[in-house]
């Protein structure tokens, strides 16, 4: 059995909670997020917020008032990553979505399965299964990330996922219900303006350097356990990139859950103008 999301974080020095979302229609991203994805809605605050997550813990919170889908050219989330407890559950939603046509592209990365979408106003979604029990050592190659295998051989970090393998692992061929317990964000991926800048700002709180690819304009750094791919950032928007502007759909902020309460910061933002709170564990 590969360990959980909640095992392989158990060491991490930070834990995300939600990730909150500015949408342009409540009602229809509701409908994705729930009747899609597989979320449930945890309850609704008082300015019409949408909390959504699992039984266990709350993942997204769509907050209504947008006013255009995301732009391209700026600043801000690239994906949100929801990782599933089980290569069963993995594979019961990646059949949820062919069932539905619903366009996404599974992908293996060596260190854990994905698949990516778009939610209805195109921001970026990858579900992922952790599979860091394949990787032998992680290596920068001529400028681009590659993976040497548990076996000694060696890969890109973006290949065609072995579909037939994956659904091998389906316990039925019911493809319905909700996301499971133990499900969590498991990291996120944001464009930057500066490289450098963005490392330092998460290095200083709380997260580890590892991967440094400024040859393709992208860095990847880990919280310290077993999974290294805990928040990446990229200038793939242009060095530089600004914030988007105000109304459109997007990242409101993200949240980090501080196992030390007197390293809980509160609201901060990285040096592109992403916003982040890091609050206590409750």
């Amino acid at each position: 059995m590969r360990p959980t999301p909640l095992e392989t974080t158990a060491s991490d020095a930070l834990a995300y909670g939600a990730v909150h979302l500015n949408v342009t229609d409540h009602e229809r991203s509701l409908l994705f997020w729930r009747d899609l994805i597989g979320l449930a809605q945890l309850g609704r605050d008082d300015d019409g917020a949408l909390r959504l997550g699992v039984d266990d813990a709350e993942l997204v919170v769509l907050h209504p008032g947008a006013t255009r889908p995301v732009q391209r050219g700026y600043s801000g989330l690239y994906h949100l990553a929801i990782h599933m407890p089980s290569e069963a559950e993995f594979a019961r939603i990646l059949g949820r979505l062919f069932a539905a046509r619903y366009p996404n592209a599974p992908t293996d990365h060596i260190t854990h399965w994905a698949t990516y979408l778009d939610d209805p106003d195109g921001i970026n979604i990858e579900i992922a299964f952790e599979t860091i029990d394949r990787v032998s050592t992680l290596e920068i190659v001529g400028g681009r990330p590659q993976i040497i295998d548990a076996e000694g051989r060696r890969h890109d970090m973006t290949e065609p996922l072995a579909l037939e393998e994956v659904f091998s692992f389906r316990e039925d061929d019911d493809v319905s219900g909700p996301l499971p317990e133990g499900a969590r964000i498991g990291h996120v991926h944001l464009y930057v303006g500066d490289l450098e800048a963005a490392q330092a700002f998460y290095e200083e709180i709380g997260f580890t350097r590892h991967m440094n690819a400024e040859d393709i304009g992208f860095a990847d750094l880990s919280l310290g356990g077993t999974f290294p791919h805990r928040i990446a950032v990229n200038i793939w928007q242009g060095v530089g990139a600004p914030q988007a502007p105000e109304g459109t759909a997007g990242m409101r902020h993200f949240e980090l859950i501080s196992r030390d309460p007197a390293e809980a910061k509160g609201e901060l933002t990285d040096p592109a103008g992403n916003s982040l709170m890091v609050i206590p564990a409750t």
